[in-house]
């Protein structure tokens, strides 16, 4: 068998590399708490289509969700099983197809429910129907990531409901979380029997979304199971859904550089890179947030700061300071760890720059290439 090291260095940089072992491990995890609680949980396609990956996927969630034609599409080729749709506003064209796949559909709005109600009911595949609430909380901090932000755009509130719910409608989606722990689903679904307690007897399904961090080391993952059965017992008609995104593949995988040439300056060493945080990491500019870097730590007094450059020229294509037990050298590799959700689904082309391939360290120790991009995929995006 070949050295851990040896196989690193058989890898293309830059790369997207999935750990085949690690995403085992996080499956392992919700085998569970589909086992322990009453809940289906789906895979979000919007978090990570890695579809090379879906068969070992498949084999724990009985489906996937959708938030447009393309991403259902998908669902249907390479994922099978129940498909779930939802969009914050659907095209006639897109719905029109979309109905020959989804198991369930959900709207954001009473109006566009109404407005494609008779193409739902002439549908011969006849998906169940719901729409997205406002729970009025979130625990998120973040603007661009808090869908319950005031005069958000997501969902509907409350006082837009009568007594009843409007015909034809079997469910409710609540998406309010990002990367959050038991205690935020637990506050969830007290808002939602708060605000909509009237309507749950009325409910077929209720899908709370993602954001429910399972696979973090510090999640309580009793609690939560604690949590689903105890809503279930009070509301035993109604079944439950999670579609996690990061959650799935959180910490499994990586994204392979390496240094090009290293630029000094009165503070830092700008390492200047293969890759492009813009264009391949934009998370980590958007949330921000500092990704972990394999062998490296906080600089220390003294210590020598590298400061991570990307590859394309906008000038903000630069993140974090780290410290390094040994001197960087050109040609050296830096691995950025856990770039397995919202990135690969995120990236761009912006200024050509080379596009990272991507691949899996199996879990026997070896990598196979699964993709590699070329100035064809670069120029075909204009025509």
């Amino acid at each position: 068998m070949e050295t851990k090291d040896s196989v690193l260095a058989s890898i293309p940089s830059p790369c997207f590399v999935l750990e085949e072992a690690r995403l085992l491990q996080n499956l392992a995890i919700f085998e569970r708490v589909q086992k322990e609680a009453p809940v289906k949980v789906l895979l979000a396609l919007k978090a990570f289509s890695l579809f090379h990956s879906f068969p070992s996927i498949r084999k724990t969630l009985p489906g996937a969700s959708a938030s447009s034609v393309w991403e259902v599409q998908l669902a249907a080729e390479e994922f099978g099983g129940e498909i779930h749709v939802y969009s914050p506003a659907y095209r006639e064209e897109d719905l029109l197809k979309i109905l020959g796949y989804a198991s369930h559909v959900t709207f954001n709005s009473i109006s566009q429910w109404e407005r494609f109600r008779t193409a739902i009911d002439r549908s011969p595949f006849s998906p169940s129907v719901g729409l997205r609430i406002n729970p009025q909380y979130s625990p998120v901090q973040t603007a661009l990531y808090n869908p319950c932000q005031p005069s958000t755009r997501l969902g509907v509130s409350s006082e837009h409901f009568g007594n009843i719910l409007p015909p034809g409608i079997e469910g409710f989606l609540s998406h309010n979380l990002c990367e959050s722990d038991s205690y935020a689903l637990e506050k969830t679904l007290l808002h939602i029997e708060d605000l909509f307690g009237h309507l749950l007897p009325q409910l077929k399904w209720l899908n709370l979304g993602g954001g429910h961090l399972m696979t973090h080391k510090n999640y309580n993952v009793a609690h939560a199971i604690e949590v689903l059965q105890s809503f279930h017992d009070r509301y035993p008609h109604i079944e439950l859904i999670l579609e996690p995104g990061s959650a799935i593949t959180w910490e499994t995988g990586f994204l392979l550089s390496t240094v090009q040439d290293l630029i000094p300056t009165s503070e830092v060493i700008n390492v200047m890179l293969d890759v492009s945080f813009t264009a391949h990491t934009p998370d980590c500019l958007e949330m921000p947030y500092k990704p972990v870097i394999r062998g490296a730590s906080e600089p220390k007094p003294g210590e020598k700061v590298y400061r991570m450059g990307g590859s394309s020229c906008l000038a903000g294509d630069f993140l974090g300071d780290y410290g390094f037990a040994e001197e960087l050298s050109v040609s050296d590799r830096i691995i950025f760890e856990d770039m397995m959700h919202y990135t690969m689904v995120k990236t761009t082309m912006f200024n050509g720059v080379v596009h990272p391939a991507i691949g899996i360290l199996k879990k026997n120790g070896t990598f196979e290439i699964w993709r590699q991009f070329s100035y064809q995929d670069y120029r075909s995006r204009m025509g």
